[in-house]
């Protein structure tokens, strides 16, 4: 699992949601592309859709059985092919930046809000990116090793 695309996930998610803190108040919204995309902050006290809301111990907990998984598997991953390396690096990355939401003011900072689908964040990205990435592995048992 390569640390640095884990580090560059949490640093992105958490300086993006620093941005969207300090410059916006809460509930605010503007138009990147009006009535498309715009830029909404909010506080999501749930998962995705806004399922299990108020549920934060559970989700604190899960964050770090994440975590307490991706240090007992990272040997392994060094085995492993690039799609679930890169994979596991996006879901631990993302679920490091809710954990610390989660840990610090007891929700999620989400901003992107595409009208027609719940608003979410760059860790949310990550987390579907690498998971998505680690099913296409399993799937079609992708055996694409890194060179070098």
């Amino acid at each position: 699992m390569p640390v640095f695309l884990v580090i560059i996930v949490v640093l992105l998610d958490q300086l993006s949601k620093f941005w969207i803190q300090s410059s916006m108040l809460l509930g605010m919204s503007f138009p990147i592309i009006t009535d498309v995309f715009h830029i909404t902050y909010i506080l999501n006290p749930g998962a995705a859709f806004g399922i299990l809301e108020n549920q934060q111990l559970f989700f604190i907990l899960m964050g770090f059985v994440i975590l307490c998984a991706a240090v007992y598997f990272y040997p392994r991953l060094k085995q492993e092919n690039i799609w679930v390396r890169y994979g596991a690096a996006l879901l631990v990355g993302g679920a490091i930046g809710n954990l610390i939401d989660r840990i610090h003011i007891g929700m999620v900072v989400d901003f992107f809000d595409f009208r027609i689908w719940p608003i979410f964040n760059i860790a949310d990205i990550a987390i579907v990116v690498g998971v998505g990435s680690i099913i296409y592995a399993l799937i079609f048992k992708a055996d694409v090793k890194e060179k070098g």
